[in-house]
């Protein structure tokens, strides 16, 4: 189904190569500020992370990167079509040749991660999912420079990847403030985080989410997580 319907917005996934997952509902819903002013989200895909953003810091503006062309249109559209019209804003470019005159007080991003993997057999969803092995360092080195000074970056990772992020970020003087641990039950091991970067030094928060409680079922956590967004809940 090309239409995925939320409480207060529409998202059109048409052309979209990666379409709304967990992963990216999970960390829009988790991002924790107090009160952002310039939002970034970087590879937007069908935009579900910036709507949704606009949907919790309805004072914030939100700029969207996106590099498919085809991608990017179909949120443009969805950015269009919804009630935060007049804050959203879609960037067709690479975050390399991005640039913006102000900083960010938020950078979100559910990047690509397979670095080294076998590369998808279908282009487009190989962009969107697959990285070059410089690409996180570019990608904390870009977000660092556009980053203000009491402002955050959150990313939404793999366990691997999330530690080399981490262990990169420190070139950039950038600290884990936040970690949390992403686990499908009780009894499965991690397999993504969710981790929060600041400049300077910071006292790091951790913690562990499960979406499941048994098959099929979710926990209260989850559920209160994205009561606001899913209708389900």
């Amino acid at each position: 189904m090309s239409i995925f319907k939320f409480k207060q917005f529409e998202v059109d996934q048409t052309g979209c190569a990666m379409r709304i997952n967990t992963d990216g509902v999970l960390i829009a819903a988790m991002v924790n500020h107090e009160k952002p002013k310039n939002i970034l989200d970087i590879g937007t895909g069908t935009g579900v992370i910036a709507l949704m953003l606009a949907q919790r810091f309805p004072d914030a503006s939100i700029h969207a990167v996106e590099i498919d062309e085809q991608a990017a249109q179909t949120a443009g559209k969805n950015f269009q079509l919804s009630v935060f019209s007049e804050r959203l804003t879609i960037n067709h470019t690479s975050i390399e040749q991005y640039n913006y005159a102000q900083q960010f007080d938020l950078i979100v991003s559910n990047p690509p991660f397979f670095v080294n993997d076998l590369k998808s057999e279908a282009f487009r969803k190989g962009i969107a999912r697959h990285a070059d092995e410089d690409f996180f360092s570019m990608l904390i080195k870009k977000s660092s420079g556009l980053l203000a000074d009491e402002g955050m970056i959150w990313l939404i990772l793999p366990v691997k990847q999330a530690d080399e992020v981490i262990g990169n970020a420190a070139h950039y003087n950038l600290s884990l403030a936040e970690r949390i641990h992403i686990h499908s039950d009780q009894n499965k091991p991690t397999f993504r985080q969710v981790i929060c970067l600041k400049k300077g030094k910071a006292v790091l928060k951790e913690n562990d989410f499960y979406i499941y409680e048994s098959l099929k079922a979710h926990t209260a956590a989850y559920k209160e997580l994205l009561k606001d967004f899913f209708l389900a809940f």
